[in-house]
């Protein structure tokens, strides 16, 4: 790469987001740079999250540190920030951040790469906001796990049979991939702890519903992808309720368009994503709230800023006027040429255009269940199930011998039905422009070192969730001086 003089230093490349697409794109700039430009990765943890396994850590079968890859130890000459990016002066060239003691700072640049991925999608449905939470990071998968088990403990203690049914009823919204993951482990694991726990034995087996307004579960899949997963799905007892969805939510369950009442303390949203709140602020142009940019990753007007991931409307060049989904598999190689060009930008070779064939799909149904269709071969049951597997120990980027660990574990064992209590669900709000941050209260004491973030908790909780003094931290000495800044240059 041919370094570019600003202010007598190596050009300075930020990029903002440490998911799928920002990963890679740190990655293969460092190999192409050598140390010519000086690469800056901003990101709100110290971690890249592997979220297609998310669905394994909510049931147990994974451990959280499994699926989160250090980013310093697998990107040794990119430089990480640890905050979250609030602004970018797109004149100035400089990123705005907050740090997580609550310190803000900039930093400029010569080229940003954007990919700040996504968020929980939201629909105004009265009720939800407060009392459902999404699946987006790895605080919520903690919050779910621990749910779980606490609503089949207390199920089992509890002397109501009305109130043991709402606690072993959990609703999913979205039979997209991640809800359909999500109800395939989850019913597979409260299961599990009901068989174990004394005050359960001879009550019926913990309900699971699976909710979406299309006609079929997995609809952005092939029709026989669907048909496995149904398949699977119902022989497992999940009630799969096509061209339906949640009217009203409230405390003690919700209200379904079709009339019917629903008693539960469970409403998991997996209704899609959204673009990170960042994309707006920017105030360029966007198409269904994704940055706008050309088949070369780049945003118009600006020739040294790209986008690419969630967060940017990529022209599909396999399918003209369309843009590319908001799945991994683009999202890893987007970055991948973002990377490319950003040094094609000094003078390394050629940009290039983005264009990929989507190499097919896999589900994990749990079990030795998955539905899968590599290089578009359609396949179910155990061998679907090793080719998924196989298929995310190579795309992980780390820990794929812990990961092949747990599984081995997990075949061999019994799963661990213990709830910590660290997440609480006023920690998790459905409306968050962080779900990889567990909120803190602003008016909350904290530990020496330590900040809260700005605002109140984003919800009352989940349904009928405590989350009164109780359920919030010990006081531990509050910050003097509150926000200070961070050097930046």
């Amino acid at each position: 790469m041919v370094a570019e003089a600003r202010n007598g230093r190596r050009p300075r490349v930020v990029i903002v987001g440490a998911g799928f697409a920002g990963y890679e794109c740190a990655r293969t700039l460092a190999k192409k740079a050598r140390g010519a430009a000086e690469i800056v990765l901003i990101n709100p943890n110290d971690y890249f999250l592997y979220l297609p396994l998310l669905p394994e850590v909510s049931a147990g079968i994974l451990e959280p540190r499994r699926v989160s890859v250090s980013l310093t130890g697998t990107l040794p000459d990119v430089r990480l920030v640890l905050g979250q990016v609030g602004g970018v002066d797109l004149d100035r060239r400089r990123v705005e951040y907050t740090d997580p003691e609550g310190r803000t700072g900039s930093l400029g640049y010569d080229r940003l790469v954007l990919t700040v991925g996504s968020v929980n999608k939201l629909l105004p449905v009265p009720g939800v906001a407060e009392h459902a939470h999404g699946f987006r990071g790895m605080p919520e998968a903690l919050y779910l796990r621990d749910h779980m088990t606490r609503q089949i403990e207390l199920a089992g203690a509890a002397e109501d049979p009305a109130e043991r049914a709402a606690r072993t009823t959990f609703v999913v919204v979205g039979a997209g991939y991640t809800g359909t993951e999500v109800a395939a482990h989850g019913v597979t694991f409260t299961r599990s702890l009901a068989r174990r726990n004394a005050g359960l034995r001879g009550e019926p087996q913990p309900r699971w519903i699976l909710l979406d307004l299309a006609d079929r579960v997995l609809p952005e899949l092939d029709h026989r992808l669907s048909r496995t997963a149904h398949r699977v799905l119902s022989k497992r007892g999940v009630e799969i309720r096509t061209k339906t969805s949640v009217k009203e939510a409230t405390a003690e369950g919700v209200l379904l368009d079709d009339g019917t009442s629903v008693d539960t303390r469970s409403l998991i949203w997996c209704v899609g994503v959204r673009p990170d709140p960042l994309v707006e602020s920017l105030g360029l142009p966007t198409e269904r709230g994704r940055l706008c940019v050309d088949e070369f990753l780049g945003v118009p007007g600006h020739p040294e800023v790209l986008a690419c991931g969630d967060a940017a409307a990529v022209p599909d060049l396999t399918r003209p006027g369309e843009t590319t989904p908001m799945t991994a598999q683009h999202a890893q190689r987007q970055g991948k040429v973002a990377a490319h060009n950003v040094a094609a930008s000094y003078g390394q070779g050629e940009p290039r255009a983005y264009k990929h064939h989507d190499l097919g799909f896999m589900v994990d149904l749990g079990g030795v269940q998955a539905a899968a269709n590599p290089l578009h071969v359609p396949l179910s049951g155990p061998v679907a199930n090793a080719v998924t597997r196989g298929y995310h120990l190579m795309a992980m980027p780390g820990n794929r011998v812990r990961v092949a660990a747990d599984w081995l574990l997990d075949a061999a064992l019994p799963r661990q039905g213990v709830q910590l209590g660290l997440v609480r669900s006023w920690s998790v709000p459905l409306d968050t422009a962080a779900p990889e941050l567990a909120r803190i209260p602003a008016d909350e004491p904290t530990a020496p070192g330590e900040s809260g973030k700005t605002g109140k908790p984003g919800g009352s909780g989940g349904p009928g969730e405590n989350t009164g003094p109780k359920d919030r931290p010990e006081a531990a000495g509050q910050r003097p001086d509150g926000p200070r800044k961070a050097e930046g240059t």
